[in-house]
């Protein structure tokens, strides 16, 4: 006994059963030759929505070989309708192609786009998009075939690309979601902090920022001679001896020098 599957709101009220035998199928294969005469050629919508009816199993089809990404299956099997109605729609019947070989492609275009289009949270080129899709196939499909998870060159080999290309698609399927930095570290635990709170650090140079404007001031206000000896001593590097043969000074007198320059820039930076 078949089992009916739920239908998209709007667009079905049943499933038919699938022939079982060659002559059932050609039948089938007939009776849907007529519904798109009927349709394109007379116009008539009846006509129309038996077709979508009797081809939305293809379209589950379809639409299941993305079940391996986040996606909603709901929202890929309307993706998968919308791109059967337009193959309805589309599809030619004087040209004599089966309308599945014509309908498949469709729908998976429709797929694609709908990826290439509204899944993705960042920009990503479309080569890069459909490689990285590619590479989840891939990666899935050796998973169950070796038994264990497959090394980027299996996988690689298996997608026809280079090591590099299989990275840069692998980096690239981050972007197909965005996380919100207000949402929590941990699924299962309310108190557990959000994602925001785990950026960055606390830079305690904004502490020293009033500090630094009032040892400006002061240096500014300092004595020629004592700036000198400060910018000598730091600045340049050199020792208290080498600085008073500079200057003219004695190693003793530099060294009461650099002690009132710098305490009364302490000052400042202690009272800012």
């Amino acid at each position: 006994m078949a089992v009916a599957t739920p239908a998209p709101p709007g667009v079905l009220r049943k499933i038919p059963l699938r022939p079982r035998d060659e002559r059932e199928r050609e039948q089938a294969r007939s009776a849907e030759r007529e519904l798109l005469v009927r349709y394109h050629r007379e116009g008539d919508v009846a006509a129309r929505d038996e077709l979508i009816e009797r081809f939305i199993p293809l379209a589950r089809d379809l639409a299941l070989r993305y079940s391996y990404t986040d996606e909603p299956v709901d929202d890929l099997l309307q993706v998968a309708c919308l791109g059967l109605i337009k193959a309805i729609d589309r599809f030619e019947p004087g040209r004599g192609t089966k309308f599945t070989s014509y309908a498949a492609p469709t729908i998976l275009g429709e797929l694609k786009r709908h990826f290439r289009d509204k899944g993705w949270a960042l920009h990503v080129p479309r080569d890069l998009q459909e490689r990285s899709l590619a590479l989840s196939r891939e990666t899935e499909s050796l998973s169950k075939q070796l038994g264990r998870s497959p090394s980027i060159r299996e996988v690689a080999m298996a997608m026809g690309c280079t090591v590099e290309q299989a990275l840069e698609a692998s980096e690239a399927a981050s972007s197909y979601e965005a996380a919100s930095l207000d949402a929590p570290t941990a699924r299962d635990d309310d108190e557990s902090g959000s994602l925001i709170d785990m950026l960055g650090h606390r830079d305690d140079s904004y502490e020293l920022v009033e500090s630094r404007d009032a040892i400006a001031a002061t240096w500014h206000e300092l004595p020629d001679l004592e700036r000198k000896v400060v910018e000598l001593r730091f600045t340049h590097d050199l020792t208290q001896r080498e600085i008073g043969e500079r200057i003219g000074y004695s190693q003793m007198h530099v060294s009461r020098l650099l002690r009132r320059a710098l305490r009364r820039l302490e000052n400042a930076a202690e009272a800012a």
